[in-house]
């Protein structure tokens, strides 16, 4: 999908022509998309590409005028009642004239971002509209660590009555989210500390204090996603151990409740045989029988709950 975004006297308005000064937005382009841009701008074929491969790194390219930024953002997955996060490539590309950014899926990063009131302002700054939007990556990881340490909570309270490996998995894939975040934002913090020189793109005094804010927004989400990464770690190695020992105990308590319904049965099955017995004569032979079930069990309950069998 291709969007194209101009300043005009009022604010910013959506149109469909290529205007000096206008942000282009794509999501998963197709290949006549890629082809119209790069005919019309004289864009490298690669710098279109790259940001299209899920595995590709942050960082800075310079080619023939043209500046490649490529910086990771999350990107949630549920799957059923779980949740799973990784970091695709957001490519932003600045020409001088044009503001191109290039991303696989629709993310919440541009949310409302033409409707605010700076709206015309960032458009006729590129430098500005590129740092905000490293701002507002820096939030997006932010809000999302919220939610996996609210995730987190929940599924401990989940763990804390079960048996399962149900719950173990869905901290699993919390922590495996987390080093996805704490690789990316490291190297979102390389770029956007290489950007701070002015050697890629011009930073006056206002830029370079959005720009400051991005990195301090950054690092703090690089310390949190380090504490829920070392809080998980041990968690899971703790509830490990609880669950398994929740299991002996199960274990435990059915051996027990085993050996107890053995002894009546074993009593049954010696009087059951065909052969001469004691009392079998007497007419209080079933009585006896049922009273010599009952102590025996009764006496083996007594002792495993002497031992905290039960």
């Amino acid at each position: 999908m291709l969007t194209v975004f101009r300043p005009n006297g009022e604010g910013v308005e959506r149109c469909s022509d290529i205007n000096k000064g206008s942000w282009i937005n794509l999501v998963a382009p197709t290949p006549e998309e890629l082809d119209k841009i790069q005919k019309e701008l004289g864009i490298l074929p690669e710098f279109l590409r790259y940001p299209l491969d899920e595995e590709e790194t942050s960082r800075i390219e310079r080619e023939e005028g043209h500046f490649l930024i490529i910086i990771k953002i999350p990107d949630p997955r549920h799957e059923g009642d779980m949740v799973r996060y990784e970091t695709i490539p957001l490519g932003i590309i600045v020409t001088g004239q044009i503001v191109i950014t290039i991303c696989l899926k629709e993310t919440p990063v541009f949310d409302g971002l033409m409707e605010s009131k700076w709206a015309k302002r960032l458009l006729e700054d590129h430098v500005r509209f590129v740092f905000n939007i490293f701002l507002r990556v820096a939030n997006s990881y932010l809000r999302h660590l919220r939610l996996i340490d609210r995730l987190t909570n929940e599924y401990e309270a989940e763990l804390h009555r079960a048996v399962r490996n149900k719950e173990l998995i869905k901290l699993l894939n919390l922590e495996k989210s987390l080093v996805y975040f704490n690789t990316s934002l490291r190297a979102n913090d390389v770029v956007m500390a290489r950007l701070q020189g002015g050697r890629y793109l011009p930073v006056d005094e206002e830029n370079e204090d959005i720009l400051e804010d991005a990195q301090i927004e950054n690092q703090q989400a690089i310390e949190m996603a380090k504490i829920f990464s070392d809080i998980l770690s041990g968690m899971m190695n703790a509830y490990a151990s609880v669950i398994s020992n929740n299991l002996n105990i199960v274990m435990k308590f059915l051996t027990a409740v085993t050996i107890v319904l053995m002894l009546p049965t074993l009593v049954a099955s010696i009087y059951g045989m065909n052969i001469a017995l004691p009392f079998q004569g007497s007419p209080f032979a079933f009585a006896l029988t049922m009273g010599l079930s009952f102590l025996l069990s009764g006496t083996v309950v007594f002792i495993f709950i002497k031992k905290r069998m039960f």
